[in-house]
Order: structure tokens, then C-alpha cells, then sequence
């Protein structure tokens, strides 16, 4: 694989500042995970997050930055532009989606397909966004098939916005989103994840961007993310 080839020859330079772009998703785990990067090598690492979507559009618009991490696809469309690398864009951790709804709100049972349906049918409101996760879990009504019982409860958001209908609402109302971003919003309560046979999984990848500066340590980064202990970092804050 390219990027493992790498960074079996990376070492590690004098300190620097990387700037690393990132999906929302992710920003519960990795400000942490880039200050423990920071105490080993002596490099800062400073995050700023966006969805994918919003990444992709920002670098191809002329963006710089040392470190990507999105979702695969984006990183094989930007390697397609000669912003990344092109080969294999390994994944490092996955997101799952789950259900939220008011911290004061009742819990509710959703460990089974059935019980999700059922939860999801006496809502007085659904809300995702219009993004990657938002679209698997309109897959997901439609493979429960009640998208048509449920459409006119439904609400699609931008991301980052589909918890602000609930926060702001009083009846049964439930979000679906990523269960890093959930677990993380202490107004929120996290009902559970899909159930096993509906779940789906937004992936992550990292890559250096071809014009970066800061090469070395920018692959010395990527490193760190497959290490034990930052595994161990991301499945606490929810990343597989």
C-alpha cells in the first residue's frame, strides 16, 4: 500500500504545526489524540472540521493543508486531482450511526429491528441530516419499509444541525447521527446504535497532501493513528 510504504520511512523532523482537515464526525476523538501526538514528537497538531463534503470542495477550490481525513471516496477524488496520493487509502477507524433524542426524554428500546420500527413509527418527529449519515439512515427506513409511513415526520437538516429541532421541541422527537457526535453533546441522550443487521459505517482515511511542506511528519501523524493506544483512544470516544 502507498501511504504504509511511506510512512515505514517517515521520520521524524524538526517540530511543526500541522494543519489537518477533518470530518465532523471525528472531532470528539481526535483533539486528544493530537495532543498525545504532540507529546511524543514535539509537533502541534490543529484540527479544523467539516463534513466531507465540505472538505473536498474547499481543497478543490485551492485549500492547503498537511493532513486529510475523510471519507475514502472523497480521498480517491482528491488523489484523482493530485491533492492526495493515489493507491490505497487504508482506513484507520469507522463511525456507526445511532439514535438520540432530549437527555430529559424517556429511554427507549431499540436494540432489535423490530423495536427500532416501532420507536420509530410513534415519533412525532425524525431528524437527520442530508449528508453520508443521513443518507444510510434513509436506507435504513426504507429497508425497515416504512419510509412512506414515516415521510411526512421527517426532517433533513444540514450537518451539524439535525439536533437542534429536538433540543428545541417537547413531543417524542429522535435524531439519527453519528454516535461519536451523540455520545459527545451533553444535552443529548444517547438511545443506542442501530441494531446490527441495519447498521452501516462511515469510514476514515488519512493522507498527507501532496503539497505539504511538513511531509515527514505529516506521514509520522498518519503513523499514529494506526498505533494501539490511539486505537484504543478512538473506540472510547465511539470510532471502531
Amino acid at each position: 500500500m502507498v501511504i504504509c510504504a511511506a510512512v515505514l520511512f517517515a521520520g521524524t523532523a524538526e517540530a511543526v504545526i500541522l494543519k489537518v482537515l477533518c470530518d465532523g464526525p471525528l472531532a470528539p476523538a481526535l483533539p486528544a489524540i493530537g495532543e498525545a501526538f504532540r507529546k511524543k514528537t514535539g509537533h502541534q497538531v490543529e484540527f479544523a472540521f467539516a463534513p466531507s463534503p465540505v472538505i473536498h470542495k474547499r481543497i478543490t477550490d485551492g485549500e492547503s493543508a498537511d493532513i486529510v481525513i475523510v471519507q475514502p471516496n472523497f480521498l480517491a477524488e482528491l488523489a484523482s486531482r493530485g491533492k492526495v496520493d493515489p493507491g490505497d487509502h487504508p482506513a484507520f477507524g469507522r463511525v456507526g450511526i445511532g439514535l438520540a433524542v432530549r437527555a430529559d426524554a424517556p429511554a427507549r428500546d431499540i436494540k432489535t429491528s423490530d423495536a427500532l420500527m416501532q420507536v420509530l413509527l410513534r415519533a412525532d418527529s425524525i431528524v437527520f441530516n442530508n449528508v453520508a449519515s443521513g443518507n444510510q439512515f434513509a436506507k435504513v427506513l426504507e429497508r425497515l419499509g416504512i419510509a412512506d409511513d414515516v415521510k411526512a415526520k421527517v426532517v433533513r437538516t444540514e450537518p451539524g444541525k439535525m439536533y437542534e429541532p429536538i433540543l428545541d421541541g417537547s413531543g417524542d422527537n429522535l435524531a439519527a447521527g453519528t454516535i461519536t457526535q451523540i455520545r459527545a453533546d451533553k444535552r443529548l441522550k444517547f438511545v443506542g446504535p442501530l441494531p446490527a443487521d441495519l447498521q452501516s459505517y462511515l469510514q476514515y482515511a488519512a493522507l498527507p497532501m501532496t503539497g505539504t511542506p511538513n511531509m515527514k511528519a505529516a506521514v509520522e501523524f498518519v503513523r499514529f493513528l494506526f498505533t494501539p493506544a490511539v486505537k484504543a483512544q478512538l473506540a472510547a470516544a465511539g470510532v471502531e
